[in-house]
């Protein structure tokens, strides 16, 4: 019956399945996001910041 009260582990795996389950989420949203992340142009913040300014006047 020790075996029962044995929780040295315990926090170990459930940090474990709280880093699982981010990387899990953060995947999915690259999954998701893939096709916005391919058209956009990540170098381009010339025009990102004209196109900003452009859409406040």
């Amino acid at each position: 019956m020790m075996f029962l009260k044995d929780e040295y582990g315990q926090g170990a795996a459930e940090y474990i399945l709280l880093f699982g389950g981010v990387i899990v989420i953060a995947v999915a949203a690259l999954l998701i996001y893939s096709n916005y992340i391919k058209s956009t142009n990540p170098f381009n913040a010339a025009q990102d910041v004209n196109s900003v300014r452009g859409s406040i006047h």
